[in-house]
């Protein structure tokens, strides 16, 4: 039997948060109370399809901290979303 243990640091993380926010991140870690995510991106909708946009445009940390009560639901991220999260986090294209 598999027992998924949730993400491990640097894995790319979706998130769900409970005022309807879609996230997009690279996961550092997470304690009782909150989850660390590393250049979250928000997920938003345009005239070409899904896209990713800054969720806090003038934030000056990269890691951002969220308080666990709202998450609604954090997991892996589909590989074809994780890959384009990284290029365009880091300027490496996965293949």
């Amino acid at each position: 039997m598999l027992i998924n243990k949730g993400p491990t640091p640097g894995d790319v993380v979706s998130v769900k948060l409970v005022n309807g926010d879609e996230l997009i991140a690279r996961f550092e870690e997470d304690n009782v109370t909150n989850i660390k995510l590393n250049r979250p991106l928000a997920l938003t909708m345009s005239g070409q399809g899904l896209g990713m946009i800054p969720w806090m445009f003038l934030g000056a940390e990269e890691t951002v901290s969220i308080k666990k009560e709202h998450v609604l639901a954090l997991m892996s991220s589909k590989k074809d979303a994780a890959d384009q999260y990284m290029q365009g986090t880091t300027g490496i294209a996965l293949r």
